[in-house]
Formats: C-alpha cells, structure tokens, sequence
C-alpha cells in the first residue's frame, strides 16, 4: 500500500508541475541595465602577465555589462605580490595592466578614456603583517545612463 500512496504523490507533483511550464522567451520580463560604476579584478598566475581563461570571461561579463551604459572612463591598475625583486615586480604589474587594458579594448567595450597605472608591490603588505594575493589588475569602469 505504502508504493501505491508513492506512486500517487509522485503522478500528482508530476501533474501539478506540468501546469508550471515556463513562459515563452518573448514573455520573459527583463531588469532595466544598471550603469553604475564597478571594481572588478582580474586575477594571473604567479609571475604571469597572461590573462587566463577566467580572466578573460571576467573581462567578457565586464564589458557585456557596461553595453548600453556611457562609458566615462576606464581604469587599470596592474598588482604584484610582494615577493621577488620590486622592479621585476613593478615591470610585471605594468605588463598586467597593459594586456588586461587590450582585452578591455578588444572586447568591445565602447570607447573611453584609459587610465593604465602599476603598483608592482607598493601596499602589498598590510599593517596587521599580512600578505594578500596581489596578482591581478583591477579594473573600474565609471558608467552613466546614456544620453537620450
């Protein structure tokens, strides 16, 4: 009796849930684009000036989400741990912020003012002693509505 009673629950949810069939594409209501500016950072791998392939999706999901939206400037800012020699470490935060500022360009960001800045490993120890991960190039887009 207990499979029976299993059995009947199941045909009922199955039956209740068909009735909750999704609405075609052309129904789906979609958020209005928010222009607002973002911070987003873009990681590599250690002593690396190579976007990765999650780099490079990050840049993709940036620049998808800056469509439709004035771009009024775009800011890189090549990082480097502090390990190694500073000036190596200077060098390879400038080549960072450079190859991350070209994906940006390439894909399809509208165009804005560029600021490429580096760090190399000022500030990569904290008061408290600690040593972050700092090999990355952040990115900041200040986005408005557009112009009607």
């Amino acid at each position: 009796m207990s499979k029976t009673i299993v059995i009947a629950a199941g045909a009922l949810v199955g039956v209740a849930l068909a009735g909750c069939a999704s609405p075609g594409r052309e129904r789906v209501v979609q958020a209005p684009r928010v222009c607002q500016d973002m911070t987003v950072p873009v990681y590599f791998e250690p002593n690396q000036a190579q976007i990765t392939r999650d780099g490079r999706r990050v840049i993709a999901a940036s620049a998808a989400q800056a469509r439709g939206c004035s771009v009024d400037s775009v800011r890189v800012l090549g990082l480097a741990d502090a390990a190694g020699d500073p000036q190596a470490n200077l060098e390879l935060s400038k080549q960072r912020a450079a190859s991350v500022a070209d994906a940006i360009q390439k894909a399809g960001l509208p165009a804005a003012e560029f600021e490429v800045a580096a760090a190399g490993q000022a500030g990569a120890v904290t008061s408290a002693g600690q040593v972050p991960v700092r090999r990355r190039a952040d990115i900041t887009l200040k986005l408005s509505k557009p112009k009607s």
